[in-house]
């Protein structure tokens, strides 16, 4: 017996050290699958069947119970005593589209009605002089309509007033009507490109600077388009700011549509941008969004970047709507951080935020005559139901009113 003592004891003490070992391989195996810092977009994209550390969540199951208002922060929800005890969420659905227009258009007369007041003030009055018309120039350029658009608008005006003859308000706001929609261009193809094609999904890159709400926006998109029966996958691309891929995949928990996101911090958004859209063909959904980082719009390495992962997407699908997202208080800087974008991204259309209080409107029409691409997309406030297409002749009744 004592023969084999040392021989138990040697099994015992290898049984111990193997032990303590897989621990330890487990975690290396896991750390080692993190995304590379930098990575060229012609490298082979990893895979998280391999480990890579990104995530596509399960779908959020639905339950039959009212939706609950929704100001960006997580609430407890109420769901019927038959669904206790399950991992259920009741999914949030919008307001019909012109439900949604007609509240949007109540808050922009509140909000911008300076510039439609101010101009109508001033080409009613008894006299119109030189003075009269650098008023209206100096208005018009205050309300970052932009120079040229001011001056072509000022133009015509001037040409309409001397041929019109008569200066009552019901004439000098119906010449107003036609010129600023003109300027608006109603022509110009504000549908997004979300239809799915034979054998791949439509996809979604959402692009713009830190601050203006992207992620909010693709939550409030995918929202709406859930509401048209679309099916949808979100992409956590904005691999850099803290708390961004779980603030998306909470939008996505509320609509009821999976979020693909990494749990890496830093992890290359490239390669997440791919994996969400190999998920989004492999599940046959309609539409992928992918919400991108937003640092400053002057920094090389960003715009590298936003180019690399519509490249590495590029691999696997056509991206059909770039949407550039700006923050309309920011007035002609909007328009200068378009013009960047521009030059990286091929830009398909604009989403305005926050166009109330502060924002003065004409931006919608510098940004358009600037780029040659079309505002999409109007925003005015946090609410979930505060998104809705733009209508060239609501916006500018809304001005005028």
């Amino acid at each position: 017996m004592n023969d084999f003592l040392p021989i138990i004891l040697s099994i015992l003490a290898a049984l111990v050290v193997v032990g303590g070992l897989v621990p330890v391989l487990m975690k290396a195996r896991k750390t080692g699958a993190k995304y590379p810092g930098t990575r060229d977009a012609n490298d082979p994209v990893q895979s998280s069947a391999a480990g890579g550390g990104t995530l596509v969540e399960d779908r959020p199951d639905a339950v039959t119970a009212p939706a609950p208002t929704f100001d960006g922060t997580v609430e407890d929800t109420d769901v019927p005593d038959d669904a206790a005890g399950l991992e259920t969420i009741a999914i949030d659905t919008p307001a019909p589209v012109e439900g949604r227009l007609t509240r949007l258009r109540a808050r922009l007369i509140k909000s911008n009605n300076i510039l439609g007041k101010g101009l109508l003030a001033l080409l009613s009055g008894d006299k119109i002089d030189e003075n009269v018309w650098d008023e209206v120039e100096e208005t018009l350029l205050l309300a970052d309509l932009g120079t040229e658009p001011t001056l072509q608008l000022v133009d015509a005006l001037r040409e309409r007033v001397k041929v019109l003859g008569t200066r009552s308000p019901e004439d000098v706001k119906a010449m107003l009507r036609e010129e600023l929609i003109k300027l608006v261009d109603p022509s110009m193809d504000r549908s997004l490109n979300v239809e799915r094609k034979a054998d791949r999904p439509a996809v979604v890159l959402v692009v713009g600077v830190n601050g203006v709400g992207k992620t909010t926006t693709v939550g409030k998109l995918a929202r709406v388009l859930v509401a048209e029966d679309k099916d949808v996958l979100l992409g956590a691309a904005d691999t850099f700011r803290a708390a961004a891929a779980e603030q998306l995949a909470t939008w996505g928990q509320r609509v009821g549509v999976p979020t693909v996101k990494s749990d890496i911090d830093g992890a290359d958004p490239a390669s997440v941008a791919y994996e969400a859209v190999k998920a989004g063909i492999d599940q046959e959904v309609d539409v992928v969004m992918v919400d991108t980082a937003g640092r400053l719009q002057n920094k090389t390495g960003l715009m590298d970047e936003l180019g690399k992962v519509k490249r590495v997407i590029e691999k696997l699908a056509e991206v059909d709507e770039v949407l550039l997202v700006l923050d309309a208080t920011t007035g002609q800087n909007g328009l200068n951080q378009a013009r960047v974008f521009a030059e990286v991204v091929n830009i398909t259309g604009i989403v305005l935020t926050k166009l109330d209080g502060t924002a003065k409107g004409g931006i919608v029409v510098a940004i358009q005559k600037s780029l040659g691409v079309p505002v999409k997309l109007i925003g005015l406030g946090e609410g979930p139901d505060d998104l809705a297409p733009f209508d060239a002749e609501s916006f500018v009744d809304a001005l005028l009113n």
